[in-house]
């Protein structure tokens, strides 16, 4: 039986918007810039995906039962966010979906924020932040923008497949990746990538309480990356400290 991956809409979905993803991936640098995106602009759950392939669960807030993977936005932004490890063998189908659904919505632009693990992250007081696109026309607006563009290496996991399916789909999209612990939330290299995204959408956004409760976030954000840390051993995640053979 194939497993299928739906996504149910709650609330009419605008077209020509913005697209982020919050996806549970190295030092979950994505999930809390998207998380942040969410609260300050306060957007509002507009659909959730579903499908046999994620663990049995819900997620409670204020007593109601929620889906762990639902999408949020509004007139010109939307946000894709995950609160629970994605399964390695689910991940394919799940971003398949996802950017079909975002390129039926007609998104201009697929936003990746994710972190790149670096060995000496404590050393690192403001990490730096690189760009990878789907297109040479995005790689110059990325180079236009001061984003240093990630010339070679691997991308692994759920990221990597968003910039992969949106190049076949030729669906505009970016990857933004700050220096990063493997191991730990990082809302610091979250942070970082969030003023890169500021610059590229023209959008104002408050980062002080990123850097204000950084421990606080790091403390409610350490099992999911305990869970997400497994799934990332099982898609060969270390395999980004590599160097591609191709010259």
């Amino acid at each position: 039986m194939v497993e299928t991956v739906n996504i149910i809409e709650r609330k009419d979905i605008p077209s020509n918007a913005i697209m982020l993803n919050g996806l549970p991936d190295v030092g979950l640098v994505g999930l809390i810039a998207t998380s942040h995106i969410i609260s300050e602009a306060k957007l509002a759950e507009i659909a959730y995906m579903d499908s046999d392939l994620l663990p049995p669960i819900v997620v409670l807030h204020e007593g109601l039962p929620h889906a762990p993977i639902r999408i949020f936005g509004n007139t010109d932004l939307i946000a894709s966010f995950s609160e629970t490890a994605i399964p390695a063998d689910a991940v394919q189908p799940f971003i398949r979906k996802l950017v079909a659904w975002a390129q039926a919505k007609k998104v201009k632009l697929m936003v990746a924020m994710g972190g790149m693990p670096v060995q000496n992250r404590q050393d690192i007081i403001e990490p730096r932040v690189f760009g990878a696109a789907s297109s040479k026309s995005l790689l110059n607006m990325l180079r236009e923008k001061d984003i240093e563009v990630l010339k070679g290496g691997y991308m692994v996991g759920p990221y990597a497949l968003i910039m992969r399916y949106c190049a076949e789909k030729d669906v505009p999209a970016i990857a933004l990746l700050a220096e990063s612990f493997y191991k730990y939330p990082d809302p610091v290299a979250a942070a970082a990538t969030l003023k890169e995204f500021s610059k590229i959408s023209g959008r104002k956004i408050n980062l002080s309480r990123l850097t204000e409760k950084g421990e606080e976030i790091r403390l409610k954000a350490r099992d999911m990356m305990k869970r997400t840390e497994r799934e990332l051993g099982r898609m060969k995640k270390t395999q980004e400290y590599d160097l591609p053979l191709y010259v």
